[in-house]
């Protein structure tokens, strides 16, 4: 699967091309935007752009008024079609988030079941109506608003046309668009048999067509296995990624990565990839939750060191900063331009080493030496092994441990490495020591 070899980057549409919060219905090109992006992207080393919704919505893309149609606010299918060219003719794959747990109330067929209630064809695409009860819109009937947000309307994944009309927009994306796999919204709440159907669909649509869920919690098998999806959010790592740091305790992240990808035999998630990240658009940017901003690139250094795909936040590359309690406006901002700083030049040489290195990509999980501001761990196949190793300390430490060989060369800086001279650690840094044999 080409996803398990990939670096992601992850653009908000709207909120990166600067399109107002509310539909305004006003036509514009907005979208273009990205392709003034590319060579960034390509000096990044970025190659699969996972884009979160793009369709007709009523306000922030994820309350759907039209699948089939993007948002008038970025463009038209004609506009997006050009981008994912580009994207594509510079060996870059496209990833659309897929929201199919619930749509806006700007959406035709709940538009319908509003004006003609029992007399509307679409009553039972949807979760559940009661014509008896009221919503907090006063509408004269009640419906099922996701996790009880009423401007989000639980759809009926269990109505065959409803499931229709969803696949027939994933066939209109891969022909209109080209696109080679989606990202689910809410995967934890989409109805089990549902996501069999997709996968099996997809699977027929494009070949290594890729699924990815966003699962926040919970047993991740449930949903990635050979029926249903090849990856999920990893949120388990995502806490314990900047704990760790702020808190100087390697133990966390270490326990987390051990329990999920160990080489015990109840390891959790052993060949599995799930998606890692530091940051997205739903959470505090990593640059304002880290306390110490020298740690800034070492997590990054972990993100793409441990198994999984590393995926970039557009502006975190550079360290924008946003919290979340500032609201998605700050979360998702605008930005003339990309940015390069040392920060982005050290995640292109990441980038670049997780890309070509079969280890990196597919290789098991052991600890070697941890303690509470130092980590290594060793990510091994039967071909390549590769140490990844944290200095998290202001001061240089050095690190005893079996190397299992005498020398190495490190990925990210291409240095050579004399493990008969010691292991010294700098303060601050991280390295992806390939070892000879």
């Amino acid at each position: 699967m080409w996803a398990f070899e990939s670096v992601f980057y992850q653009i908000y549409p709207l909120g990166f091309c600067g399109a107002p919060f509310e539909n305004d219905g006003v036509p514009a090109h907005r979208i273009l935007k990205v392709k003034d992006w590319i060579p960034h992207l390509l000096k990044l080393g970025i190659n699969a752009v996972y884009f979160s919704p793009v369709f007709e919505s009523d306000t922030h893309g994820y309350n759907t008024r039209d699948y089939q149609k993007i948002d008038v606010r970025l463009g038209t299918n004609s506009d997006f079609a050009e981008v994912c060219r580009a994207l594509h003719e510079n060996g870059i794959r496209v990833i659309l988030d897929g929201v199919f747990n619930h749509v806006g109330r700007g959406f035709g067929p709940f538009r319908d079941v509003l004006q003609n209630r029992e007399r509307s064809p679409y009553v039972n695409w949807f979760h559940r109506i009661d014509f008896g009860g009221n919503s907090p819109y006063n509408d004269g009937l009640w419906y099922e608003g996701w996790e009880g947000n009423y401007d989000l309307v639980k759809l009926n994944l269990r109505n065959e046309d409803v499931i229709g009309y969803l696949f027939e927009s994933v066939k209109k994306w891969v022909d209109e668009f080209d696109i080679d796999g989606l990202r689910l919204d809410v995967a934890y709440s989409l109805d089990e048999n549902f996501l069999r159907r997709l996968r099996s669909f997809t699977d027929g649509l494009k070949p290594d067509f890729f699924l990815v869920g966003e699962m926040l919690h919970g047993d991740y098998n449930r949903l990635v296995n050979g029926s249903m999806l090849h990856s999920a959010t990893n949120y388990e790592c995502y806490k314990g990624l900047f704990s760790s740091f702020n808190s100087m305790n390697m133990f966390e992240i270490n326990h987390s990565l051990m329990r999920q990808f160990g080489p015990e035999y109840w390891t959790l998630y052993k060949g599995k990839h799930l998606l890692s990240f530091a940051d997205n658009h739903d959470v505090t940017r990593v640059a304002s939750i880290l306390q110490n901003p020298a740690h800034l690139p070492l997590i990054y250094a972990l993100v793409f060191g441990m198994p999984g795909i590393p995926c970039v936040y557009y502006g975190s590359e550079w360290g924008a900063k946003a919290e979340k309690r500032e609201g998605d406006p700050a979360l998702r901002p605008c930005f003339d331009g990309p940015k390069w700083n040392s920060l982005c030049d050290f995640i292109s040489r990441l980038a670049e080493a997780k890309k070509h290195s079969e280890a990196l990509n597919f290789g098991g999980f052991r600890s070697v030496l941890l303690t509470n501001k130092q980590c290594i761990f060793e990510r091994k196949t039967d071909n390549e092994r590769v140490l990844v190793a944290v200095n998290a300390d202001g001061s240089d430490f050095a690190a005893h441990f079996d190397a299992g060989c005498g020398t190495a060369t490190d990925l990210i800086t291409g240095e050579k490495h004399d493990f008969g001279g010691g292991s010294l650690l700098k303060a601050y840094s991280a390295h992806f020591w390939k070892t000879e044999r």
